[in-house]
């Protein structure tokens, strides 16, 4: 495949940064990659798994000269980010990011960023539990959605580029109204997350006979939901906190169906109960024919 990108910098490469480095290291899509981070660990991992050409503590230097500018950072991070590297950023250039929570990126990043440059938020709805860039690999957005949410105005060619790279990396493209993105993952993504931290965040407070019992003989269900829980904290927290209406909207409907079910239970009423669990089932079925199961 040819060369995409001249310099492609990350700002921040941990599991879904270093998986997109590694698209483009291995498909040859980028004649230079370069990256930086807060932490020297981290820009230490990043040249020792060669990932990048070159690494940077300050981002202004990573973005010098480059053509695609990646932000892979929690979204605490992108206010600070944005002021940093807008007055290096080369014309022409395109920003980009991974976040999950489009509003306020674009809130955080449109007014730091230069006019010259085309900014296309985005989302690859990929990941694992596991962070930092050891833990990314190229396979990671193989069959995965990647949303990207362009402004108004964004120019086509931009945009189509941008989508070109992430379809070269596995990823089926769409674009979203950036709005209605948030409320789209509130529900799929950042709800089953919160009960996930719910849930598990239950077991330390039981007595300690149950608490070893549970971590013992861990069913399925259980155990998933640990998986989920061992993600990113700080990534996590920003998430709910950048994405606060959408989720509060949806942790409400969820509450108001989980009252009606505490309701069927108590009360025995079995066909009800039989009613939600096979709706619930024939959604599971919808997703594996999706091929996103």
């Amino acid at each position: 495949m040819s060369i995409m990108f001249e310099r492609v910098a990350f700002i921040g490469i941990g599991l879904i940064g270093s998986s997109l480095a590694r698209v483009i290291r291995r498909d040859g899509l980028a004649r230079t990659i370069v990256a930086s981070a807060r932490s020297t660990e981290t820009l230490d991992k990043v040249m020792n798994l060669g990932l990048a050409d070159r690494v940077y503590a300050d981002p202004a230097d990573a973005v010098r000269d480059a053509d695609l500018v990646v932000i892979a950072t929690p979204l605490s991070a992108y206010a600070e980010i944005g002021a940093r590297i807008g007055p290096a950023l080369a014309p022409g250039a395109i920003v980009t990011d991974v976040g999950s929570v489009k509003g306020a990126v674009i809130r955080d990043l449109q007014a730091a960023l230069p006019k010259s440059v085309h900014f296309i938020p985005g989302h690859p709805v990929a990941g694992t539990e596991h962070s930092g860039p050891q833990a990314g690999f190229a396979e990671l957005f193989d069959g995965r959605w990647c949303i990207l949410t362009p402004l108004p105005g964004t120019d086509p060619a931009a945009l189509e580029k941008l989508s070109a790279l992430w379809r070269s990396a596995g990823s089926k493209v769409v674009t979203m109204d950036p709005e209605h993105h948030d409320k789209v993952l509130a529900i799929t993504s950042h709800l089953p997350h919160l009960i996930a931290y719910t849930i598990v965040g239950t077991a330390p407070d039981l007595e300690d006979t149950l608490k070893s019992e549970v971590i013992n003989f861990s069913a399925s269900g259980f155990r998933d939901f640990t998986r989920i829980a061992a993600s990113d904290p700080v990534m996590w927290r920003d998430v709910f906190l950048g994405n606060r209406d959408a989720v509060l909207e949806m942790l409400q409907r969820f509450t108001e169906d989980l009252t009606a079910l505490q309701r069927a239970i108590r009360w025995g009423e079995g066909d009800k109960l039989e009613e939600l669990f096979t709706r619930t089932r024939a959604i599971r079925r919808s997703i594996i024919e999706a091929k996103q199961a």
